[in-house]
């Protein structure tokens, strides 16, 4: 695969800055202020990076991702079992590229957002030109991460890289402003922060578990690119997650992104719309999950009164159902603008990839006469258009704008922020062990092929005689048979333990040196040779 030598140029930009792209970066004129990750959260990757770059100069710009896929006869096979265990015990290596709402603004997310029905399509494309082994993508309001297990780091972050440039349209220089990169151990404690919910916008929310679950279950279809080392990745996250829910306190009483939305603009109606809260006319755009919440939040604030907007009349009803003490309207979306015209703050959460609401569409509906308008955008890809603030009275906020609302809440929870990393730690060992102990199965398979064919070549010169004796029966040669193989097992159970329970890498591979020398591993033909010559 060859890559471009701008897109290389932007890799190698990003691993010498010393920042490794944890800084936001703006695409418009915007004024917010850049958000540094700590670094002890997310280390930089200077060498991953420049080591990309390494053969800069055989690589140009390959066809689409697309094309590639396309030029793949029949699909790609998916591999078996054995295949795929063979390559992570090649030492396939864990890797994260990705964004965040940490150090990547909406505007960069939204470029990038997939759909979840859309997961395994477009990690089977990644996957598809060969550089990247397996894949799975996680992307939700808040974050767009792709993981994926290479043995080549080299062309692997290239490859993904080279897709982000592709889905996103965006000029390199901006993605190398927004992205990350982590590999190996860096990647898989990444994985538990996210799913344990400390990596959230607001910590300990219970929602991107079950989406780091939705990932986890899509990685392992049919269709998914998985395979082994992520599925066994994701699985062990998604068992952190539900620990840290259940053994710590961190999500009880945490706030929510909808909690968040209702807490902002009950901050802000007094001033944006010079009107108490309780007061406020309420419409929400959508009838999904964060709308379930938006109300959940607003009715125990009193609000009683809200009117749901939505495309169909199923999941609106659902939601009455379920609020018999609010006053919920449910309209169609051709009354979209009857209901922004009478409400004072409108939340949107759709799953639209267009806008719902912008500047030219409030002209086109009169709604530019400087009446105050609140409008709360919690989707990602954004629902309401930034322009629509240029209009008198309109005060337009998203998910990025949250933030200061839920800092407070961080604060609060650094106690059981620390106990969570401590069960985090568990499982990723967990995982970083099982990892380092397939390295030791191609020795573990010559040392039980060396001894079965020992075991079969004295076997073959006992059957041949014993078969010489009439009273020998086949129900005694297959006694024999289960007693070698039998002595064999037991003999190399040992050797076998002691090289799965190696505790470290250092310790593994003296193991692994120290039984490839004692059974002479490395000269299988030798062996051979000499089994010939005592027969």
């Amino acid at each position: 695969m060859k890559y471009s030598t701008a897109l290389l140029a932007a890799i190698t930009a990003t691993a010498t800055s010393g920042t490794c792209a944890f800084q936001s970066a703006a695409i418009t004129s915007s004024k917010r202020t850049t958000t540094t990750t700590p670094p002890s959260i997310y280390p930089t990757n200077t060498a991953l990076l420049a080591a990309t770059l390494n053969d800069s100069s055989t690589q140009q710009v390959s066809s689409s991702p697309t094309a590639a896929a396309t030029a793949t006869t029949g699909g790609k096979r998916k591999k078996t079992k054995a295949e795929r265990l063979e390559l992570a015990s090649k030492g396939l290596q864990v890797h994260v590229i990705g964004l965040s709402i940490h150090h990547a603004q909406v505007e960069v997310r939204e470029k990038l957002a997939i759909p979840e029905s859309e997961w395994n399509e477009q990690s089977a494309l990644i996957t598809s030109t060969g550089q990247v082994e397996e894949a799975a993508i996680l992307s939700t309001c808040n974050r767009f991460e792709i993981y994926f297990a290479a043995s080549d780091p080299h062309e692997a972050n290239a490859r993904v890289m080279e897709f982000l440039q592709e889905r996103s349209g965006l000029p390199v220089s901006v993605l190398r402003r927004n992205i990350f990169m982590l590999e190996g151990d860096d990647a898989v404690w990444h994985l538990m922060r996210v799913a344990g919910g400390l990596d959230s916008l607001v910590v300990g929310e219970g929602q991107i578990l079950s989406q780091v679950r939705q990932c986890h279950l899509h990685s392992i279809e049919e269709d998914g690119c998985g395979g082994k080392v992520l599925s066994r990745l994701l699985n062990n996250a998604v068992a952190a997650g539900k620990r840290v829910r259940s053994e710590t306190a961190i999500s009880k009483g945490s706030v929510s992104i909808s909690s968040a939305a209702v807490e902002l603009s009950e901050h802000m109606c007094m001033k944006d719309l010079n009107l108490p809260f309780s007061e406020a006319r309420l419409a929400v755009v959508g009838a999904g999950t964060m709308t379930r919440l938006l109300i959940t939040h607003l009715a125990s604030r009193g609000l009683e009164r809200i009117a749901i907007v939505n495309r169909s009349m199923p999941r609106p009803m659902e939601l009455q159902e379920q609020f018999p003490d609010v006053d919920i309207e449910i309209v169609l979306e051709d009354g979209l603008w009857d209901v922004v015209g009478r409400s004072d703050i409108v939340y949107t959460a759709t799953s639209s990839p267009d806008y719902v609401i912008d500047k030219a569409l409030l002209e086109e509906h009169g709604q530019d006469g400087g009446r105050p308008l609140m409008l709360v955008d919690i989707a990602v890809p954004r629902n309401i258009g930034s322009d629509s603030g240029e209009l008198d009275g309109v005060k337009p906020y998203n998910v990025d704008d949250l933030k200061a609302v839920v800092a407070k809440n961080t604060a609060m929870r650094q106690r059981e922020m620390i106990e969570a990393e401590t069960l985090l730690h568990e499982e990723a060992d967990s995982f970083i062990g099982w990892r380092e102990s397939l390295s030791a199965i191609p020795t573990i398979n010559q040392l039980q092929e060396r001894a079965n064919m020992f075991r079969t070549e004295e076997l073959k010169k006992c059957t041949r005689k014993l078969s010489q004796n009439d009273n020998f029966t086949d129900r005694e040669l297959e006694a024999v048979e289960r007693l070698s193989r039998g002595i064999v097992n037991k003999m190399l159970h040992g050797p076998m333990s002691h090289l799965r329970k190696a505790e470290s890498v250092e310790k593994k591979q003296a193991a692994l040196s120290e039984l490839s020398s004692m059974f002479r591993l490395d000269d299988e033909q030798g062996a051979r040779g000499r089994g010939r010559r005592r027969r």
